[in-house]
């Protein structure tokens, strides 16, 4: 996958009264905000980067979206916190962004690949 630039991918979702056009960078920022509410999300880490609690200055990382046959793909690299149960937190993750994105943006999600690329005991 690609990674997501807000200018780069013009998302739509078409129906019986007009289509609706979301740049991909409005969907990565649902995705972010949605997977750091998700229990045992410590943060969100750079796409093959060391991984890194969120900065302010880039809260998109470790997000790509990928327009992929009127729908979209999300691929997520999270660090979560040390002690909890990975694939609990990681089907969390999954089924929240992908019910969030669906819900704000009308766009169909085809797949949420989830990366756990660190594991941090929370401060």
């Amino acid at each position: 996958m690609e990674q997501a630039k807000s200018e780069s991918h013009q998302l739509s979702s078409t129906s019986a009264r007009g289509r609706v056009t979301v740049a991909s960078g409005v969907v990565a920022h649902i995705v972010a905000r949605t997977a750091s509410e998700v229990y045992g999300i410590v943060g969100l880490a750079p796409r093959g980067g060391m991984a890194r609690l969120l900065e302010r200055g880039r809260p998109t990382q470790g997000v790509v979206i990928v327009p992929d046959r009127g729908g979209v793909q999300i691929d997520l690299h999270v660090v979560v916190e040390h002690g909890l149960n990975l694939a609990e937190v990681a089907s969390s993750v999954r089924n929240r962004v992908a019910y969030e994105v669906e819900r704000l943006t009308g766009l169909r999600v085809d797949s949420v690949e989830v990366h756990i690329d660190s594991v941090r005991r929370s401060p």
